[in-house]
C-alpha cells in the first residue's frame, strides 16, 4: 500500500512564514508589479478615524507630557503648538497631499529630488528616522496603555510592579495578530475614535465645568503664573523655548497622508488627476487638525488647574494619564474605568497602525533598491524582526512614556522637516515665490525645534542613527548578495533589433560587447578584427555589436528596451540603456535564447586593472568586471549548463 509523504515540518514552517505579503504591503508592491484592481475607497471622515487611531490617542499622554515639560504654562505652550500645527505642519501636509496621491508621502517627494546613490543614501536616512517614529509609536502606546491598566484603582494592587510585562504582552499580542493576518478594519478606527473623542468631550465639559464653578481655581493659576514669570512676552517667549518637548503633538500628520489611496474621492478621478480624492485628503488632514487642537488646548488647561503638580511627576497618579486621572476623580471609578478601557484599546490600536505603516514603507523602497533580502518581501519575518525591536526598545526605556518622548518626538520632526523642505523646493520649482517663502520660514521653525529637540533629548537620535546603522549595514548585504541577480523585469526589441535575431538564428548567434567611443566605423572594423584574432575565429564569421549606456546604477531593477541600427551601411548595433551592463546583457542573452531557440554566443576584452576594484565599479556604478559578472549572472539565472548562453573572453 503505498504512503504518501508529509513534507518535514521545517518546510511547512518555511512555507507559512514566507506565504505571500500582507494585504497591506500588497498596495505598494513595488515599480513593476501588475496594478491592483481599482477599488471604491471610504469617505474621507472614515479614513480620517484610520489616521485619528494614532494622531488622537496621543491624547492619552500628551497633556501629562505637556504639564511636565511647561509646569504652569502648559496651556499657553499648548497654544504655541496649536499654532505652528495649523500655520506650519497643516499647509505642508496639504502641499504633500498635493505632489503624492497616491500615498507616497514627502520621502518620494525628496527621492525624485536626488538621483544616483546620494538620493538612495538619503532615503535610507529618512527611513530610520520613519523607523523611529513607527516603533517608538508601537512602544509608547503600549506602554501608556499598560500605564492606564495599572492605575486603575480596581486593578492597581494586582498590577502594581508588573508594567514591563504588561507592555510586553501587549506588543506580543500586536505581533501575533499580524502573524495571524491584520486586514485594515477602518470600520473598527471609526468606532474605536468616535467612543474615545466622545469619552474625552465628556472629561472636557467636566473639567471645564469644574474649573468655571470653582472660580478661585482660575484665579490662583493665573496668579501663580504671573508670579513666576512676570508678563505675557515673558511667558511667550518662554512657551517657545519649551515648544520642542511638546512636538508629540504633532504626530499623524506623515499617516495621514500615506492613507491617501484609502479616500474615495470623485467618481470621474483617475490616477493621474484624482482631484477629488487630493480634495477630500485635504478636508481629512484639517478636520483632523482643528479636532486635535480644540481637544489640545481644552485638556492642557484643565489638567492644569484641576490636577496637582506632583501627580505629573514619575510615580503621580497622573504621569501618563492625566485624562484619565480627571475621569476617576470627577466621573467616578466606573465611568474612569470605561475610559481607560477605551484609551488601551485606541492606544494599542495606534500600535496597529504603525505596524501597518512599518510594512507598507520598507516594501515601498527597500526592495526596488536591492536592499532587502527576498524574505523581507513576506510580511510574518517582517513582523517578528519589528516584535523584537519593540521588545528591545521597551526594554531599554524600562516601558516608560516619559523616557521615549523624546525619541518619538525626534522622529516626527524629521519627518515634518523634510516634508516642509520638500514643500519648499517643489513651490520653487513651481515658480511660486510667496509660497516658497512661507514653507521656506516653516522648514526653518521645524528645523530648529528638531535641532533643539536633539540637543536636550538625544535619545531619539541615538535611536534613529540606530535604526539608519542597521538598515545601511542590511542593504548594503542585502545588495551584495542579489550583486549577480539577473534585475530585469522584461526584454522589449524593436523592430529593427528584432529583424537581427531573427536573421542571425538561421546561423550562428554572435554578439560583441562593445563599449561606445566615438562610435566611427574605424572603432567597430577594429573591434570585430581584435575579437576574430583573440578567438582564431574566420573572416566570414559575422557580429551583431552589444553597446549598453549605464543610466543610474544605484536602481536594482528596471525594464530593457533594446534599439537596433546599422551604422556605416555596414554594422549592426544593438543599443540599450540599464542600471548595470553585465545584468543588462545576460537579460538580453537568455531574452535571445528563449525567442529563437538557438544558443546564443557573446564575445569579451578582458577588462584591464585590479579585480577587486573592478568588481567594486560594478557594485557601485553598473559597470568594471563584465565579461566574469556576466557569465556569474546566467550561471544564477540558468543552472542547466548546456541551455547557458555561452560567454567568450580572450
Amino acid at each position: 500500500m503505498a504512503t504518501t509523504e508529509r513534507p518535514p515540518s521545517t518546510g511547512r514552517l518555511r512555507a507559512w512564514m514566507l506565504e505571500g505579503l500582507s494585504d497591506l504591503a500588497k498596495q505598494h508592491p513595488g515599480p513593476h508589479a501588475e496594478p491592483e484592481p481599482a477599488h471604491k475607497g471610504q469617505r474621507w471622515w472614515r479614513v480620517m478615524c484610520l489616521t485619528g487611531v494614532d494622531y488622537f490617542s496621543t491624547l492619552g499622554y500628551q497633556p501629562g507630557i505637556a504639564a511636565l515639560a511647561a509646569g504652569l504654562l502648559s496651556p499657553v505652550a499648548t497654544i504655541v503648538l496649536v499654532v505652528v500645527t495649523l500655520a506650519g505642519a497643516l499647509p505642508v501636509y496639504r502641499r504633500v497631499a498635493e505632489e503624492s496621491p497616491r500615498g507616497e508621502g514627502s520621502i518620494a517627494m525628496l527621492e525624485r529630488l536626488l538621483s544616483f546613490w546620494k538620493g538612495k543614501l538619503f532615503v535610507l536616512t529618512l527611513l530610520g528616522f520613519a523607523a523611529t517614529d513607527f516603533l517608538i509609536t508601537i512602544t509608547l502606546s503600549a506602554a501608556d496603555a499598560s500605564t492606564h491598566l495599572v492605575e486603575n484603582p480596581h486593578l492597581t494592587e494586582a498590577l502594581q510592579g508588573k508594567q514591563m510585562l504588561i507592555t510586553l504582552c501587549l506588543v506580543a499580542l500586536l505581533g501575533a495578530v499580524f502573524l495571524k493576518g491584520f486586514l485594515e478594519a477602518i470600520g473598527v478606527a471609526v468606532a474605536l475614535v468616535g467612543v474615545y473623542l466622545l469619552l474625552n468631550l465628556v472629561v472636557v465639559i467636566t473639567g471645564l465645568w469644574h474649573v468655571i464653578t470653582a472660580g478661585h481655581v482660575i484665579t490662583d493659576w493665573s496668579g501663580a503664573l504671573t508670579a513666576e514669570h512676570g508678563n505675557v512676552f515673558v511667558m511667550i517667549g518662554v512657551a517657545l523655548i519649551v515648544f520642542p518637548k511638546l512636538a508629540l503633538g504633532l504626530s499623524g500628520f506623515e499617516t495621514g497622508v500615506a492613507v491617501m489611496p484609502h479616500v474615495q474621492g470623485d467618481p470621474g478621478d483617475t490616477d493621474e488627476r484624482p482631484a477629488g480624492r487630493i480634495r477630500d485628503t485635504k478636508k481629512l488632514l484639517t478636520t483632523a487638525a482643528l479636532v486635535m487642537s480644540c481637544f489640545l488646548i481644552t485638556t492642557s488647561f484643565i489638567t492644569t488647574l484641576l490636577i496637582p503638580e506632583r501627580e505629573f511627576k514619575p510615580g503621580g497618579d497622573a504621569n501618563g494619564r492625566a485624562l484619565a486621572y480627571l475621569a476617576h476623580e470627577y466621573l467616578g471609578n466606573a465611568f474612569g474605568t470605561v475610559y481607560d478601557v477605551s484609551t488601551i484599546a485606541i492606544l494599542w490600536f495606534a500600535g496597529a497602525s504603525a505596524m501597518a505603516g512599518l510594512l507598507n514603507l520598507m516594501p515601498r523602497y527597500l526592495p526596488r533598491y536591492g536592499m532587502a533580502p527576498h524574505w523581507a518581501r513576506a510580511v510574518r519575518p517582517m513582523v517578528i524582526v519589528f516584535t523584537l525591536v519593540a521588545f528591545l526598545v521597551t526594554w531599554i526605556f524600562d516601558a516608560d512614556v516619559d523616557k521615549q518622548g523624546g525619541a518619538y518626538a525626534t522622529g516626527v520632526l524629521v519627518l515634518i522637516s523634510s516634508a516642509a523642505i520638500a514643500v519648499t523646493i517643489a513651490a520653487r520649482k513651481a515658480g511660486q515665490r510667496g509660497w516658497t517663502l512661507a514653507f521656506g520660514a516653516i522648514s526653518a521653525v521645524f528645523l530648529y525645534t528638531t535641532v533643539v529637540n536633539v540637543i536636550e533629548r538625544p535619545d531619539g537620535v541615538k535611536i534613529g542613527a540606530c535604526f539608519i546603522v542597521g538598515i545601511m549595514l542590511i542593504s548594503l548585504l542585502s545588495r551584495l548578495a542579489r550583486a549577480f541577480e539577473l534585475r530585469v523585469t522584461h526584454v522589449t526589441l524593436d523592430p529593427m533589433a528584432e529583424r537581427f535575431v531573427r536573421d542571425m538564428a538561421h546561423r550562428r548567434i554572435r554578439f560583441i560587447a562593445n563599449e561606445p567611443g566615438r562610435r566611427d566605423q574605424a572603432e567597430y572594423r577594429d573591434k570585430a578584427e581584435q575579437i576574430r584574432a583573440d578567438n582564431d575565429m574566420p573572416e566570414q564569421e559575422d557580429f551583431v555589436f552589444v553597446e549598453v549606456t549605464v543610466t543610474d546604477p544605484s536602481e536594482f531593477e528596471a525594464g530593457l528596451t533594446v534599439r537596433g541600427e546599422v551604422l556605416h551601411d555596414r554594422y549592426r548595433v544593438l543599443t540599450l540603456e540599464s542600471a548595470s551592463i553585465p545584468n543588462a546583457l545576460a537579460a538580453l542573452l537568455l531574452h535571445v535564447r528563449d525567442a529563437t531557440g538557438c544558443t546564443p554566443h557573446i564575445y569579451f576584452e578582458w577588462t584591464e586593472g585590479n579585480p577587486f576594484a573592478n568588481f567594486l565599479r560594478f557594485f557601485l556604478f553598473g559597470q568594471g568586471e563584465v565579461a566574469p559578472v556576466t557569465r556569474e549572472v546566467l550561471r544564477e539565472a540558468e543552472p542547466d549548463r548546456d541551455r547557458r548562453p555561452r560567454v567568450h573572453t580572450g
